[in-house]
């Protein structure tokens, strides 16, 4: 891989992996409603899961899409059904109890199988895999991986940062349950560009 191709291989991770999506969205949620610490093992599974996928896409999963192409609508669907109830869950969630320890993030697992369902994540192993490791040679595809490996896990990170400094603001039960209600709202607004 040239270093011009290198160098739009990384603006790629970078501006796919900091833009809102799904993961980023429910992380600043999360980040908002459970604090950094809490919020790790969501990050964790959401860097490890994506980079597993993008990886096995790269070495085989890409040619299902080429070869059944219903395939593709099939995953679409899925996924929006599911990103629905996501939506759903998001904005009924409330705050941990101090009393009795309920609410809690996404764990590891939960958040690395995510990323089958997401969107957003197919939409960018396909189009990785396609523009930056085209004759899939198991060098290209692992170069591609850890790019995103390296680049995609600080950029969620900044999100639940930046979930967990609107806590500050989100003290009152009516504040954040209006800030559920938009991450919801935002959640459902990332499938307009997958249904059209």
């Amino acid at each position: 891989m040239g270093f011009e191709l290198f160098v739009a291989l990384s603006l790629f991770a970078f501006v796919s992996s900091i833009t809102p999506g799904p993961n980023n969205l429910m992380l600043m949620a999360s980040g908002a409603n459970f604090g950094f610490r809490r919020t790790l093992p969501h990050m964790m599974g959401v860097g490890v899961g994506f980079v597993v996928m993008l990886f096995l896409v790269g070495i085989g999963l890409i040619g299902i899409f080429d070869a059944v192409q219903y395939s593709y609508v099939v995953l679409k669907w899925v996924s929006v059904i599911y990103l629905c109830w996501l939506a759903w869950r998001v904005a009924n969630s409330a705050a941990p109890s101090k009393e009795t320890g309920t609410g809690k993030p996404f764990s590891f697992f939960q958040a690395a199988m995510f990323q089958w369902v997401n969107p957003k994540a197919w939409s960018m192993s396909l189009t990785a895999i396609t523009l930056y490791a085209p004759d899939r040679s198991l060098l290209a595809v692992f170069l591609v991986t850890l790019v995103f490996g390296l680049i995609n896990l600080p950029c969620v990170s900044s999100w639940t940062l930046l979930g967990q400094k609107m806590q500050i603001l989100l003290t009152n039960p009516k504040r954040l349950t209006a800030f559920n209600y938009t991450m919801a709202a935002m959640l459902i607004a990332t499938l307009i560009p997958v249904v059209l």
